[in-house]
């Protein structure tokens, strides 16, 4: 009988590799090899310890006298990935014809030694029937039996019992799968996200091993199968890091703690702990994208599979159902809950196809198809230089959408489009930020910050510079120096780029430059000083950067972390503000009235005089991707114009862009003309004819079209899209803007029949439209209304107030 007495732990004594010390001294030569590293030490350290229990086994056998029994390796030495302190999972497997005393004896002659080094054990003993019946009451030994493999003895016992567990596994996939994810779940919220933590767990946060574990089980089931491509590398990635985790603490530990990572890089080859922690992040994506991925299709497959039987008696033994496909945007369509490429869609001619599909993903709220995003970073060309007007339009959709906006960005980032669009992302990319005041790495939370400001755009007369500066406010930092320096040169050059005039270009880089001046100054200086508020006053340089870098500078704080914003340090940085635009209210130009009308309105406008009908006129936009013209549209003043052509515009599907409506008064002649001009795009297809918006506006105008019942009846057949959540419209008025009317500034979700329905509340107010100027930016709209009484007077200050109120509550 072998006995612990007859063994030495002396790892340089004998080297019979049935001893504790002849494996041992093994061990220590293969971790200490300078030259064996990564899966080839794991494999061969899972190797030496085969033939060491299999000695073990071999003689434990002769001396109980004990067969049909085998010694199995389940969970990650069943893989063959032994780290250097890991701990072994051993089942001895047994055919239920030997007695419990001679079972219990060659378990102990098993066992012991194990214990006797100090490496830890997980151990069973059971019988093919046992282990099956075990694995279907517990989830983690049925994942453990996935990956078993035979060690020594009857190869036949585990054979046998593979084929029943993969059976069992494949057979019940519908009840395992499910529960699987919840256990991924709730180990996520226990642990966290891997990429995101400065301290990670290695094997039970999000990404990390466990995960990758999950997704073999998930592609043994055959019922879907994670994306291949950087997985292997990405899990490989992680397992060399738990090893340097292990040799330089000597403890089996998967927390990879702040003050071991620099001696972990070392150990990797690394240049530091942030480059460590780079690469591990990087997995950690990786291997969280291919979970979302993957959970997805799981879903999908079945909720696929519940509705079969249902879709069988629906459409009898030989009938097919095509999956439904409800467009999102031009080239974009939804199918089976994803945001998937039309069938005509065409990457290879249409180079902003890739920030529309990921702007209506966003905004409909709908992940997008793995495939679309391949096919997408497959075939779509580059962007030209500058970017035309749709693709800048989009991006800023994206950005805005809210946080449906994160994963849609980081399937696109996984595929390679985002850093095609951004090349100074990958700077960025995955940078960890070791200031603990920060939840995220400088990626995630530039995207963060979007969100945050998304929410934020009511406040702001110019939604689209804040969703970028958000989006581009810490880019420097994958630069050396001074982040915000760095930074406004990349966002300069980026917004050029990008195809931004000189002057947004100019308020970008001030943004970013001074993203932090705020908050810094609002919590470091003192306000009552004139010269603090004078310096931030010639920093920003004018009331709507400054207007804008308030909202930024929330946004980034919000983003940041719990730690990062307060009610009182908002107290603070809105009394700078106001004492920042009170100097800068004073040295401000005062804004300009509507620009002279063109030759072409004027005669448009005397031909709808002539006529007393609305007059049309089309010039296509030449210089747009998209199909899309500005519509000019002369109309002889009547009630109801501003609504009715709004109106018509949303029933023939035309997304307004751009839009400006003035009231003329012609020289010798009697009455009013209001002209209006609209830049208009087609949301699918190709733009309605002149003669039909024409003869639907003059139906419009006379009552015969019920444009409000028409609006409602497309509502109800196309509801509103579940994910965006848009702050609720702010109706503002606007002080010593116009002597000549009272200034209203609208700020509201780009929604269909938008316009509308602002001109409908005008009218039940009784109020005139003298001019409109309207802006879409992104997803949100931004207009100004100048109005005047019945009399052609400025409203009082009570009558604007109670207006803007009004028009707020009727577009709520």
């Amino acid at each position: 009988m072998t006995s612990v007495e007859n063994t030495t732990t002396d790892p340089t004594g004998p080297a019979d590799p049935t001893g504790p010390g002849g494996y041992a001294a093994a061990r220590l030569r293969l971790l200490q090899e300078e030259s064996r590293s990564g899966p080839s030490r794991r494999s061969a350290l899972a190797a030496l310890t085969d033939d060491w229990l299999g000695a073990l086994f071999a003689a434990a056998v002769r001396e109980t006298g004990v067969r049909g029994a085998a010694l199995v390796a389940v969970g990650g030495y069943g893989r063959g990935e032994l780290s250097p302190r890991s701990d072994l999972d051993l089942l001895l497997l047994h055919d239920g014809k030997a007695g419990p005393r001679a079972l219990s004896a060659l378990a102990d002659r098993l066992w012991y030694p194990v214990w006797d080094l100090g490496v830890a054990l997980d151990h069973s003993v059971r019988t093919p029937a046992e282990a099956r019946k075990t694995a279907s009451e517990d989830l983690k030994v049925h994942l453990g039996l996935l990956d078993a493999r035979p060690v020594a003895g009857d190869a036949g016992l585990l054979a046998a019992l593979r084929t029943s567990v993969l059976a069992d596994w494949r057979n019940q996939a519908a009840k395992r799968l499910p529960q699987l994810h919840a256990l991924c779940r709730e180990r996520a919220e226990r642990a966290g996200e891997l990429r995101f933590l400065l301290e990670p767990d290695l094997k039970e946060a999000r990404g990390g091993l466990r995960d990758a574990t999950a997704l073999r089980a998930v592609a043994a089931s055959w019922l879907a199968d994670a994306p291949r491509e950087g997985l292997a590398e990405a899990r490989r990635r992680l397992l060399d890091t738990r090893d340097a985790l292990h040799l330089v603490t000597g403890r089996a530990t998967d927390r990879l703690s702040l003050q071991e990572q620099d001696q972990v890089a070392a150990r990797l080859g690394l240049l530091d702990a942030d480059a460590l922690l780079r690469e591990v992040y990087e997995a950690a994506r990786v291997v969280s994208y291919a979970g979302d991925v993957t959970w997805r299709e799981v879903g999908r497959v079945l909720r696929a599979r519940a509705a079969r039987p249902r879709l069988r008696g629906l459409l009898g033994a030989r009938g097919q159902a095509a999956a439904e496909r409800a467009p999102l945007a031009e080239g974009v369509v939804e199918s089976e809950g994803e945001a998937v490429l039309a069938l005509a869609a065409r990457p290879d001619r249409d180079p902003v196809l890739p920030l529309r599909f990921g702007a209506a993903a966003a905004q409909a709220g709908v992940p997008v198809s793995l495939h679309a995003v391949r096919r997408l970073a497959a075939q779509a060309k580059p962007l030209p230089v500058p970017w035309p007007a749709e693709a800048r339009e989009q991006l800023v959709t994206l950005l805005g959408a809210g946080e449906p906006t994160v994963v849609v960005w980081e399937a696109m980032e996984a595929e390679g489009l985002i850093t095609r669009l951004l090349p100074d992302w990958e700077r960025v990319r995955c940078r960890p930020q070791r200031n603990p005041v920060h939840t995220w790495t400088v990626d995630r939370h530039l995207v963060e910050t979007a969100v945050r400001a998304s929410a934020l755009t009511r406040r702001v007369s110019r939604p689209d510079l804040l969703l970028m500066a958000a989006l581009l406010h810490d880019i420097g930092k994958g630069w050396p120096g001074d982040h915000a320096v760095a930074g406004e040169t990349i966002a300069r050059d980026v917004a050029q780029r990008m195809g931004f005039d000189a002057r947004d270009v100019t308020v970008l880089g001030v943004l970013v430059r001074h993203h932090l001046l705020l908050i810094d100054t609002a919590t470091r200086r003192d306000l009552d000083d004139p010269a603090t508020v004078r310096s931030v006053a010639e920093a920003v340089g004018s009331p709507g950067t400054l207007e804008i870098l308030h909202a930024l500078t929330e946004a980034d704080a919000l983003a940041t972390g719990p730690a990062a914003w307060s009610a009182w340090r908002g107290s603070l940085v809105a009394d700078l503000v106001a004492r920042v635009a009170s100097v800068l209210r004073g040295a401000a130009p005062p804004a300009s009235e509507a620009e002279i009308p063109s030759t072409e309105q004027e005669r448009l406008a005397v031909e709808a005089l002539r006529t007393g009908e609305p007059v049309l006129a089309l010039h296509a936009r030449q210089e747009e991707d998209v199909v899309g013209v500005e519509l000019v549209v002369a109309v002889p003043d009547q009630p109801g114009v501003l609504p009715a052509v709004a109106g018509v515009l949303a029933l023939h599907r035309l997304t307004v862009r751009a839009a400006d409506l003035r009231s003329l008064e012609l020289p010798d002649r009697l009455g009013e003309v209001l002209v209006l001009r609209w830049r208009v795009a087609a949301e699918y297809g190709a733009l309605p004819e002149g003669a039909r918006l024409r003869t639907d506006l003059m139906r419009a105008l006379d009552g015969s079209l019920d444009v409000p019942a028409k609006l409602a009846d497309r509502e109800a057949a196309y509801p509103r899209r579940r994910g965006v959540v848009p702050p609720p419209p702010r109706v503002t008025v606007v002080p010593d803007v116009s002597s000549l009317a009272t200034v209203l500034e609208v700020r509201a979700p780009d929604a269909v029949g938008l316009l509308h329905r602002i001109g409908r509340a005008l009218e039940s107010a009784r109020v005139r439209v003298r001019s409109a100027h309207v802006s879409t930016l992104g997803a949100n709209a931004v207009d100004s209304l100048y109005v005047v009484d019945p009399d052609g007077k400025p409203l009082t200050a009570p009558a604007a107030t109670a207006l803007a109120a009004t028009l707020e509550a009727a577009l709520r």
